[in-house]
């Protein structure tokens, strides 16, 4: 399971049992707390009996933590915390742009893309994970 953390809402995306291909799976609307909209990841990956989760890193293009990564390895860290499957960050760098391109392309309205662009970036960095000598299975 991937996760695309944003300040308005969470992407989700979810792969085969296989491992070989990541599809968008839906999005979480953040509101409330920290720790409900970290229980409701936690509920999505029990709900499909996830055995890993991939949390996107925003790395910037220079290849350096910014702001934004110190506060997505606070929740990374809290999302440890909870869960017994084991969370894994990896870099998103630009996977927001191509997931806006690949929408765009397919001919989606802007209004649609909006709520799709976050869990499409979401199977992007998945697939790029999946696809990785990292994301083989043992």
């Amino acid at each position: 399971m991937a996760v695309d953390w944003g300040e308005r809402r969470i992407g989700i995306a979810l792969s085969d049992e296989s491992r070989a291909i990541a599809s968008p799976h839906g999005v979480v609307k953040r509101g409330g707390s920290l720790d409900k909209d970290l229980e409701r990841i936690s509920a999505i990956a029990r709900e499909n009996d996830v055995s890993l989760v991939i949390f996107g890193l925003p790395v910037r293009l220079d290849g350096s933590l910014g702001p934004e990564a110190s506060g997505v390895l606070e929740v990374v860290e809290k999302l440890r915390r909870k869960m017994v499957i084991p969370v894994k960050t990896w870099d998103e760098r630009l996977s927001t742009v191509a997931a806006e391109r690949v929408l765009i392309d397919g001919n989606i309205s802007r209004e649609k893309r909006r709520g799709l662009v976050d869990q499409v970036a979401a199977a992007l960095f998945l697939q790029g994970y999946l696809d990785s000598p990292s994301g083989k299975m043992p």
